[in-house]
């Protein structure tokens, strides 16, 4: 029986190769490969290596892909081996069909006629016609050997050329069409040649076949680069260029694999040493070329152009990756000055200055958050609100509940340390200090462990604090409130765990209505995290002792009142300064009328702070 080249790339796919080898021998780690004694012959120093996608022994020359290893090590035949991995991986056997197999004679005979065409456009880059193309290719840089190796041409003027350099093999126009090298009429026969006057890219899988071509003109003629269509070959959006060489270069030589935007970039960069470097075929980034990189690089980095097509593309790139995010793969970002890409850069500055853009390459997070914070002013509070929720909501699209809650609280590290300087590009904020920071690496490390010095307290505020984030535990209500002034404190353990704890749960619910977030449900929560005993001794423990509470009128005031009120004693200078600050931007908006609630409810607690009414400050 005939499989589909298809199905087959699937199983593989599908089939850690290592796993299982490591079912029949001792494997160890040597870097990012494994190696063992050999299974099929006698020897006691390993020389049998396992790579991401075959094994080879250096001692008896045995090699194959997984499927080969069942059919050597357990004596079965390709079709029992590929049944027994079909099965293992929850695959469905394919039926037999004879107009699948005649579609796959088809495939490899369309992969024949492709060869044939690309060995035309090499031979005619180096003819007479061909010359203002190969010094085109020089001018930007290109050695030779570069050429040869890319296996670049030139498609020449048209007009029935290419078929009359293929006449001696047999191949026909129609053959031309199916294989996406033709131009077809309004009755789908086919009318001209679809390349011509142009630099020709051939374009291959994983695997280094030839599956289409692009081609871009020498000239201003638009559109500036052109791909081949879709085909049984061919499918753009299954597809990357120089993916077979990249798989080598990360296989080989452990480099990090980048995404570029075009063609040019990607050989620019092998020629400088980065040769894992790909692209996307004139498409943007869609969701099975990330699976496409993913299979090859846990981190690959994508290299944009630093101009406003480029923030676009890395934002559209981000939330697409967003879903399909795991603790084990996610993106890196780096970000060119706006006049440049990788192959103007290195042909300016040379490979150096391309490796240090690489070595800063951001994550995920830090680019998203960039991107997001881009022309936001924090002293706007709706722009300042929509941003937020932007951030949670872009957060609440990952998948895994683990690494979303920690994405929510990297990004939220983020757009608290923002305000503190003003908001970036486009901030004018007032100035604000971060909630916490983030270290580096990853979805930006965890707060507990990175935890900034923000609103500072003096001594003996420890008692003030404790009060804080009891009413906070008793009247989570009023979370939306004062989720940012809270979350900015300079707590001490074990406060800063539980207010870590229950800014993450009232995140997951920012959405909810404040009576919904009830005491008992936080509770429920801390008790997940293993913080619910904690929280019970600090409410077991009340806000005040009866006779102080009923000294300082606190028993009149709302909950949101008593906890401004215990604020404003933390840190009394910084908190009239915020409150003076506030007013001025609310007196400087025209689009208000009259003072935000919130700002009321501060503006009261500090003429009550004010005139004194606070009574003995040492409440504890």
């Amino acid at each position: 029986m005939a499989f589909d080249p298809g199905f087959l790339d699937e199983l593989r796919a599908r089939t850690p190769i290592a796993a299982v080898i490591g079912r029949r021998t001792k494997l160890s780690r040597s870097g990012r490969n494994w190696k063992a004694c050999c299974p099929f012959h006698g020897e006691k120093t390993p020389s049998f290596y396992v790579y991401d996608d075959h094994f080879h022994c250096f001692g008896c020359g045995v090699h194959g892909d997984v499927i080969s290893f069942v059919m050597q090590s357990e004596g079965r035949s390709f079709p029992e081996a590929v049944e027994q991995l079909a099965n293992e991986a929850g695959l469905d056997m394919p039926r037999q069909d004879p107009r699948q197999e005649a579609r796959s004679r088809e495939a490899r005979s369309l992969g024949d006629v492709l060869e044939a065409v690309q060995n035309v456009y090499r031979q005619a880059l180096y003819a007479p016609a061909g010359r203002q193309a190969l010094a085109y290719l020089r001018r930007r840089g290109l050695t030779d050997a570069t050429i040869e190796r890319f296996g670049l041409g030139w498609a020449g003027e048209g007009r029935g050329a290419l078929l009359e350099a293929l006449r001696g093999q047999d191949i026909t126009a129609d053959q031309l069409m199916q294989a996406g090298l033709m131009r077809v009429d309004e009755h789908g026969a086919p009318r001209g040649e679809l390349f011509f006057s142009r630099v020709m890219f051939p374009i291959r899988d994983r695997r280094g076949k030839l599956i289409s071509f692009g081609g871009r003109t020498l000239g201003d003629a638009q559109p500036k680069y052109v791909n081949g269509p879709e085909t049984a070959l061919f499918s753009k959006r299954r597809a990357l260029y120089n993916l077979d060489q990249a798989r080598n270069a990360l296989r080989d030589l452990g480099q990090t694999l980048i995404v570029a935007e075009g063609y040019m970039d990607v050989i620019a960069l092998a020629q400088a040493g980065f040769e894992a470097a790909v692209a996307p075929l004139g498409t943007a980034m869609g969701v099975e070329q990330l699976e496409l990189l993913w299979r090859e690089a846990s981190h690959p980095v994508l290299c944009l152009d630093g101009d406003a097509a480029g923030a676009r593309a890395a934002l559209r790139v981000a939330e697409l990756a967003l879903p399909l995010l795991s603790p084990e793969r996610s993106l890196k970002f780096c970000r060119l000055d706006p006049k440049d890409d990788p192959d103007s850069l290195i042909r300016r500055d040379g490979p150096q200055a391309m490796r240090q853009v690489i070595d800063g390459a951001r994550s995920l997070a830090d680019e998203l958050f960039q991107l997001m914070l881009s022309g936001v002013q924090h002293d706007v509070p709706e722009q300042r609100a929509a941003l937020k929720k932007r951030l949670e909501a872009s957060a609440a699209l990952i998948a895994d509940k683990d690494l979303a809650s920690e994405y929510r609280r990297a990004l939220m590290d983020r757009f608290f340390a923002s305000a503190q300087r003003g908001g970036g590009r486009g901030g004018t904020g007032r100035g604000m200090p971060a909630r916490r920071t983030s270290g580096q690496g990853g979805a930006g490390g965890g707060a507990r462990q990175n935890r900034a010095r923000t609103i500072e307290v003096g001594s003996g505020a420890l008692e003030r604090l404790r009060l804080l984030t009891t009413l906070v535990l008793r009247h989570p209500a009023i979370l939306p409130q004062i989720e940012d002034p809270y979350g900015r404190l300079d707590l001490p353990h074990p406060l800063d765990e539980l207010r870590d704890a229950v800014l993450d749960w009232f995140g997951a619910r920012a959405d909810t209505h404040p009576e919904a977030l009830t005491s008992a449900a936080c509770l429920v929560a801390l008790d997940d995290e293993g913080l619910g005993d904690e929280a019970r001794g600090l409410l077991e423990r009340g806000v005040l002792p009866p006779a102080q509470a009923e000294k300082n009128g606190l028993f009149s005031l709302e909950p949101i009142q008593q906890w401004w009120h215990f604020f404003g004693l933390v840190n009394f200078p910084a908190f009239v300064r915020e409150v003076e600050q506030d007013m001025q931007a609310a007196l400087a908006n025209p689009s208000l009328e009259g003072l935000p609630d919130a700002l009321l409810v501060r503006l009261r607690t500090l003429d009550r702070l004010r005139r004194g009414e606070e009574g003995d400050e040492d409440e504890g």
